[in-house]
Order: C-alpha cells, then sequence, then structure tokens
C-alpha cells in the first residue's frame, strides 16, 4: 500500500476550523482576514496551491510568501506572527502556513477606506467578530478581573434566557430597554466569568447560558 504523503493527509481532511485551503494569493487584505481568523481563535493552517476540492494546482512560493508576509505585516494590526514550509507533491510547490492562536489578540485587519476589522474563524468559515468578542478579548487581556453587581441587567437577562434557550445582542438590547454599549459590557464580563457562552455564527452571533 502506498503511503500517504503529509501534505495529501492534511489535504484529506478538508477544509475545517483550523485549515484552509487557497488556490493562489492575489490580494495581501484578503489573505490577512484568514490570519487574523487563526490567530483570534484556535490557530491554523493555509495550504497554498490548493483549489477548494484538493486538487493541487502548486504555486511560486517566493511570490505567494511576499505577499503573506505584507498581510502579516501592513495590513494587520498587530503583527501576526506565522511560520511556513514549501512543499513538493506531485511536481508542484505547495506553501503550508502556521498560523498559532495569537496571546495578542484582537488582531484586527485593514480594511478598504482605513477600517480596522478583527475576524474570528468558526468552521471553515472566516467570520466578523462582533463588538461582543472584541470586548471579551480585551478583558481576558487585563490583569484585573470583571466585577459584577448584579443589577435590574443581568436580571432582565436571566429572565430572557428562562424564554429563549439563546439570545442575540439585539434581543438582549430591546428586552433590557438598555444602550447598546451596557448590553456589550455587560453580556462581555458574563463571558469572562463563563457565566454564559458565546455562539459566533454569521450574520450575528447568540448567547447562552454556560
Amino acid at each position: 500500500m502506498k503511503k500517504i504523503s503529509y501534505i495529501q493527509a492534511l489535504i484529506n481532511e478538508g477544509e475545517h476550523q483550523q485549515q484552509d485551503f487557497k488556490f493562489g494569493i492575489t490580494d495581501s487584505r484578503k489573505i490577512a482576514r484568514s490570519l487574523a481568523s487563526f490567530a483570534n481563535t484556535d490557530g491554523g493552517r493555509l495550504l497554498i496551491g490548493v483549489k477548494d476540492n484538493g486538487i493541487i494546482a502548486g504555486v511560486r512560493s517566493e511570490e505567494e510568501y511576499y505577499m503573506i508576509e505584507s498581510a502579516a505585516q501592513l495590513y494587520s494590526k498587530p503583527e501576526i506572527r506565522f511560520e511556513s514550509k514549501v512543499w513538493k507533491e506531485e511536481g508542484k510547490t505547495v506553501l503550508e502556513v502556521w498560523v498559532p492562536p495569537s496571546p495578542l489578540r484582537p488582531h484586527f485587519v485593514k480594511e478598504e477606506g482605513g477600517i480596522w476589522q478583527a475576524y474570528v474563524r468558526s468552521k471553515d468559515e472566516n467570520i466578523q467578530a462582533d463588538e461582543v468578542l472584541i470586548a471579551v478579548w480585551q478583558k481576558m487581556k487585563q490583569k484585573k478581573g470583571a466585577l459584577i453587581r448584579y443589577t435590574k441587567i443581568e436580571e432582565e437577562l436571566f429572565r430572557l434566557f428562562q424564554t429563549k434557550e439563546v439570545i442575540t445582542l439585539s434581543d438582549f438590547r430591546k428586552g433590557a430597554r438598555i444602550s447598546s454599549r451596557e448590553a456589550i459590557e455587560t453580556l462581555a464580563n458574563l463571558i469572562v466569568l463563563r457565566v454564559i457562552d458565546q455562539v459566533v455564527a454569521s450574520p450575528e452571533s447568540f448567547f447562552r447560558p454556560a
């Protein structure tokens, strides 16, 4: 029986939370979204020179590496660390790029117009991180813990959970009749304390008791 190569074994896994295939790179900004998504979540691997269906197309590794380096340094804030390795498979070049989970998250990507946007990886998709998740990341970087006072706002949140298994940010804001800022702060504090969980989804994340 022919032994499966390292690259082919990875390709056989398909795309998932920690792996993405790229036929090639034509835009550093777009690849920065993938790098940031992995860095902001569980880390992950890009296989460049592989089509979405797993067919190996091959790339020019030097050109692709330059685009990735630009994505990590010029289009990401803070800069994203990555490791890379060139593989030969079926006579073609595949560039493997590994991004570790980052202690510096959130990492933001410079979009057109100079807007900085954070991304997160969910299953095999890169999704824009919402304000709650960004607040959670920022709180987790702080040395001091979250301080919670049980007020009418928290009381209303748990009342909503009695009527719905999951709620969205807009559900909470409207149900508690509070500002978006108050809703984001409350949800973020409770997530940090592991009282509730956030499930990242598109077009809108939702929350549930932990």
